[in-house]
């Protein structure tokens, strides 16, 4: 993955045009280290982005706001569970929570899944894509059904493609 600095002006730029609270695809996304040998514990949030639609997330995450950035920094141990249940990989056997929305699995690919969220109140539902890109996950959070999933699989595509760039 690129440098720190290339990866936050990408993280920037892509999360101002995909989350948000209308017309974008993506109600919150965070981008994670992650690296599957290490305890959880070690786990820490590079970026974390939510809109308004996301604010119940990220006072479920304990959120502190930044003044400089609309971004959000979540206390990386509450992540614990979700990066345990990608560890285990038992994806389709069991549920996960991201703050206080339950989830399961509906597809699972190469390097991604996709999960709709089962304890929502949202008349449309909700979902999560969550993509492992080298030793990061990226996950994007969405509400809607089948036409909502499309445009968050390509909105969280667009960061994956343009990261995998940087890389190279």
């Amino acid at each position: 993955m690129a440098d720190w600095s290339s990866t936050h002006r990408l993280w920037e730029k892509w999360a101002s045009n995909n989350v948000g609270s209308s017309g974008e695809p993506l109600k919150a996304a965070l981008l994670l280290n992650y690296d599957p040998s290490s305890p959880s514990r070690l786990l820490s949030l590079m970026y974390g982005y939510h809109g308004e639609i996301g604010n119940e997330i990220s006072r479920a995450f304990n959120v502190r706001h930044r003044a400089e950035q609309e971004g959000t920094d979540l206390k990386a141990v509450e992540l614990n569970p979700f990066i345990d249940f990608v560890k285990r990989n038992n994806l389709q056997k069991e549920f996960f929570f991201i703050g206080p929305e339950q989830y399961l699995v509906t597809s699972i690919y190469e390097h991604w899944f996709c999960a709709r969220c089962v304890n929502t109140q949202k008349p449309g539902g909700e979902g999560a894509i969550v993509m492992q890109i080298a030793s990061h996950l990226l996950i994007g959070m969405y509400e809607g059904s089948i036409g909502a999933a499309s445009r968050a699989m390509v909105a969280v595509d667009q960061l994956a493609w343009q990261l995998c760039r940087k890389s190279h």
